[in-house]
């Protein structure tokens, strides 16, 4: 009996306009259920207008319409209590609200504020599947009209039961497309997800990020940190979402643009392990932009020392890229002349890290051609490397006197 009371006092409390109240009532019945809220959200009919119970306390109070419909007839008959107080004429409207009238969207938003509240709490409560997804929906219409855009963010991004069909428009044409991102994630709905953020990431500098107030530059003209900043956070959701899908053809078309922007998280999309199938090492090689030699590089060390992979094109193909690298970097090491001391260590760490990887990649693997690779290096000064190709050919005579030239024996 208690809990209807306390339903019976909530209603009548939100027609008088005492939102929070009202929703204190409501929270302190057991017999309510969320979805006699919904048709202040949602006009009927709608989706979840067969969930909304007809109780006995209804007959007390007006039927349930819009938020803006209750506060509309609100704010009418405060009016009327001003009139007929002035002409000496006793009301029953609250004291509070005769001598402080509040505006329309000061009512709306503790409206919405209260609702948001007390669809929070009913999300921990044991609901039926369809309950679920109207009290989440709902929760995130009433969020988007105030534009709390990490709750927002939050709700879409964890579990939850939104119906993306109710929610996608919204979305879309109010410019929340991060938000919207994160529910097609959360749904499995990885093409869409991902098309967004690469959208996001394109268009940094035209306002679609508006839905992130804490974006440096608000007021001033964008620097090229911050433009990669929201880059960069574009492409780290992209690739959380392609590093666990299977879809091939999906991870290959938003690769180009994620390398782009940061090749180690292009690395780390094409050797994740979370996903149940893996990639065709042949389709990866041949999307790879020939430009982007670290990533060649890393995927092929991947497939060969974490993978197994047996493959001599494979081995040769990253014995040469090694090479390749190694070269690269003797050269621009003797045309440093412009660098401090310590710049020039930097770069005489990397070159021995460099090659000390080629050298024992050379030595451990037999299933490259030592020939591809030595022509390569024929004209540089990696004489070491030299001196490993000719004994892995079998030409000692050769590998002493390489040896014997540049010891000085």
């Amino acid at each position: 009996m208690i809990s209807f009371v306390h339903a019976q006092l909530g209603f009548l409390l939100f027609f008088d306009l005492r939102f929070e109240d009202a929703v204190n009532h409501f929270l302190l019945s057991e017999t309510m259920q969320p979805a006699e809220i919904f048709p202040f959200i949602m006009r009927d009919p709608n989706r979840w207008s067969d969930l909304v119970p007809r109780k006995r306390y209804w007959g007390l109070h007006p039927p349930p319409k819009p938020l803006e419909e209750v506060i509309d007839d609100g704010l009418v008959t405060l009016q009327r209590a001003l009139f007929l107080k002035k002409a000496g004429v006793d009301t029953v409207v609250d004291e509070d609200f005769l001598s402080n009238p509040p505006t329309r969207a000061d009512l709306l938003e503790l409206a919405i504020r209260n609702i948001i509240r007390y669809l929070c709490v009913s999300r921990e409560k044991s609901l039926s599947p369809a309950e679920m997804e109207g009290v989440d929906t709902l929760l995130m219409y009433l969020y988007r009209a105030l534009d709390l855009v990490d709750d927002m963010e939050k709700l879409a991004s964890s579990q939850n039961s939104c119906v993306v069909d109710e929610l996608e428009s919204l979305l879309d044409n109010s410019g929340h497309l991060r938000t919207l991102a994160f529910l097609y994630g959360s749904k499995g709905m990885c093409s869409q997800a991902v098309a967004i953020w690469r959208i996001l990431a394109r268009n940094y500098s035209t306002g679609l990020w508006k839905d992130r107030p804490n974006l440096p530059g608000t007021d001033s003209q964008e620097t090229s940190a911050d433009k990669k900043s929201g880059e960069e956070i574009a492409a780290i959701e992209a690739s959380k979402i392609l590093q666990a899908t299977s879809d091939q053809d999906l991870v290959l078309e938003h690769l180009g643009w994620v390398a782009d922007i940061d090749q180690d998280l292009a690395t780390a999309i094409l050797t994740s392990e979370m996903r149940e199938k893996q990639l065709s090492s042949e389709k990866v090689i041949a999307a790879l932009d020939s430009e982007k030699v670290g990533i060649h590089q890393r995927y092929l060390q991947w497939l060969i020392e974490d993978q197994g992979c047996e493959d001599p094109h494979y081995h040769t193909s990253y014995a040469l890229l090694l090479s390749k690298s190694a070269m690269e970097a003797f050269h621009m090491e003797s045309n440093s002349g412009e660098k401090n001391d310590k710049e020039i260590d930097s770069d005489i760490q990397f070159i021995y890290s460099l090659r000390e990887r080629l050298q024992l990649f050379l030595q451990a693997s037999d299933l490259y051609d030592p020939e591809d690779v030595l022509d390569v290096i024929a004209e540089s000064e990696l004489w070491l490397e030299k001196a490993i190709l000719y004994r892995k050919m079998g030409q000692e005579n050769i590998v002493l006197q390489i040896l014997a030239l540049e010891t000085g024996g």
